[in-house]
């Protein structure tokens, strides 16, 4: 869950900016990115969607990325990222328990 899949290869000069798509519609912009295997993940920047909240989501959620495009896709709700843990600095050293918990649910 913490790693992109193999499927989904962005290229080596990040998503940073990329436009994000739940399931069902757009929710904001990449605002950080990594790439470190098994701690992998996106924060998604969701302005007004969620009072400009940062939300932290695993790189396995990304389904597909289109680099001409500049967007990505995701394969959870706005709900699920609404629900979802803000990112906090610490994610960038570890994820924590909490998120851990929180994504095994929602993505397979």
């Amino acid at each position: 869950m913490w790693d992109f899949r193999d499927d989904v290869t962005p290229s080596g000069r990040g998503l940073v900016g990329y436009e994000v798509e739940a399931i069902d519609g757009h929710i904001g912009t990449v605002d950080e990115d990594s790439d470190e295997a098994g701690n992998a993940f996106i924060v998604v920047d969701t302005g007004h969607w969620i009072f400009g909240r940062k939300r932290l989501l695993p790189a396995g959620a990304v389904r597909q990325v289109d680099e001409a495009g500049r967007k990505v896709w995701v394969g959870l709700t706005k709900d699920q990222i609404e629900r979802g843990p803000d990112f906090e600095d610490a994610h960038r050293q570890r994820v924590d328990d909490e998120s851990y918990s929180f994504y095994g649910q929602h993505i397979v």
